[in-house]
């Protein structure tokens, strides 16, 4: 039964982002209809609005992506931290009914400090790496 979820939920993701890859290739050809007809018309409208759409809709993932990996790492930092998983799960927990919020707001500044610290520290190995080559 697992295994079965499983397939199913990766060829549904898989499926969910071949479709929007191939989201302005679509749009490209809806906009390239011939005819005059109002179905053509419509079809051609359609097109160029989804291919003038497509690169918002990509910056839009890109932002809501990165959100989602800070909040998963500092999730999985959180949990994997004996004590700062305790003190999220009393502050949480004297929040009442805002512990998701609280829980939320937790995971995404430890993602975020650990971005941050992980940019720096790929930054300086950067830097010093151009130094030496050089």
């Amino acid at each position: 039964m697992l295994i079965g979820i499983a397939i199913i939920m990766t060829v549904g993701v898989y499926g969910l982002v071949a479709g929007i890859v191939k989201l302005d290739d679509g749009g490209l050809s809806l906009s390239r209809t011939t005819g005059d007809s109002t179905a053509a018309r419509m079809m051609r409208s359609l097109g160029m609005a989804v291919v003038a759409s497509a690169p918002w809709l990509m910056k839009g993932l890109s932002i809501a992506g990165t959100a989602a990996m800070f909040l998963v790492g500092g999730g999985i930092l959180v949990h994997g931290i004996p004590r700062l998983h305790q003190a999220v799960e009393h502050a949480a927990a004297a929040s009442g009914a805002f512990s998701w919020p609280v829980t939320f707001l937790a995971d995404a500044l430890v993602g975020g400090a650990a971005g941050g610290l992980v940019l720096v520290v790929v930054s300086g190995a950067q830097r010093i790496l151009r130094t030496r080559v050089r």
